[in-house]
């Protein structure tokens, strides 16, 4: 049976751009607002699933609140580890580290950031987590709020792309995407 699956990107964050990985920023005024535009006229869910990390988690149990919906938090949904990277601009990176950088733009499955979470491992974790939710909620509609290489991953794998365009997958802040699981872990994106 499927599932649908529908993912909200957090909004603008308080430090601003950059690798924010696991560093647990806060929302700006902007960003709730950027959250609260996207799920209008959105829905009906039937519960709320969201990364730990504060400029997820806070909005997710005010939308669960407003809408009597249960709400829980997986830590394994949160973004990209990026090691050394956190909280860098890659505009900091290519005068420190270009090569490196330029290394994981081409084919992030093929270099890891110093001291980051190799991709391959995040892929697995990310689509372990989604597997688990369509076993544990076929029929029902949930959204997953999260990151933005969370929605990258399954956005790629949902349109068929190449392990190297992972990071082609436009992803802004308060982005809604819908999809539907199936029970063989086949993503599709809905339109």
């Amino acid at each position: 049976m499927t599932f649908r699956l529908d993912l909200l990107r957090h909004g603008e964050t308080e430090l601003g751009g950059g690798l924010r990985g696991s560093l647990d920023d806060a929302l700006t005024e902007k960003g709730w607002q950027q959250m609260r535009a996207a799920v209008m006229e959105q829905g009906p869910w039937d519960r709320v699933i969201s990364s730990p990390l504060q400029r997820c988690a806070r909005f997710a149990e005010e939308l669960a609140g407003q809408m009597g919906l249960p709400v829980a938090f997986d830590r394994n949904l949160q973004e990209l580890h990026f090691g050394r990277w956190e909280g860098r601009s890659a505009a900091a990176l290519m005068e420190t580290d270009a090569e490196a950088l330029g290394l994981f733009w081409a084919d992030p499955y093929s270099f890891t950031p110093p001291q980051g979470e190799p991709v391959a491992d995040f892929s697995e974790r990310v689509l372990s987590a989604v597997e688990r939710l369509q076993t544990a909620y076929a029929g029902e509609r949930v959204l997953l709020i999260s990151h933005g290489g969370v929605m990258r991953l399954l956005l790629a794998r949902a349109r068929g792309l190449p392990r190297e365009q992972l990071l082609n997958v436009e992803v802004g802040h308060g982005a809604l995407f819908k999809l539907s699981v199936q029970a063989n872990g086949l993503l599709r994106e809905v339109h």
